[in-house]
């Protein structure tokens, strides 16, 4: 195990909140709380919004599934090594990105 401390939390707090704003997105994408406009130029402005809606929640399913894999790492025992070159990512990216799954050099 790595020497510092898998925030195990960190990770599932996220996806909790990335579950929630995939069903927020998908319940507005939907129209369940409001109709479709009837006017054109407002069906025109909801269907770019769904555009933009649907981009940040495809995001959020990616982020969720690169959670899950790194909560699999975790019980794997192999958290926190980089995929590509073997070595451990550093603490610190793996704060800022607790999913990450390679290093930094490995990244760029």
């Amino acid at each position: 195990m790595p020497p510092y401390q898998v925030n195990v939390d960190q990770l599932r707090s996220l996806r909790d909140e990335l579950t929630h704003r995939i069903e927020a997105i998908e319940s507005d994408v939907q129209h369940k709380k409001e109709p479709v406009e009837k006017d054109f130029a407002e069906q025109v402005t909801q269907r770019e919004n769904d555009e933009v809606l649907h981009a940040i929640d495809s995001e959020a399913h990616q982020t969720v599934m690169l959670i899950d894999a790194a909560l699999a790492r975790i019980e794997e025992g192999n958290y926190g090594v980089c995929t590509a070159c073997g070595i451990e990512i550093p603490e610190k990216r793996l704060s800022a990105v607790p999913y990450a799954t390679t290093c930094v050099n490995c990244a760029e």
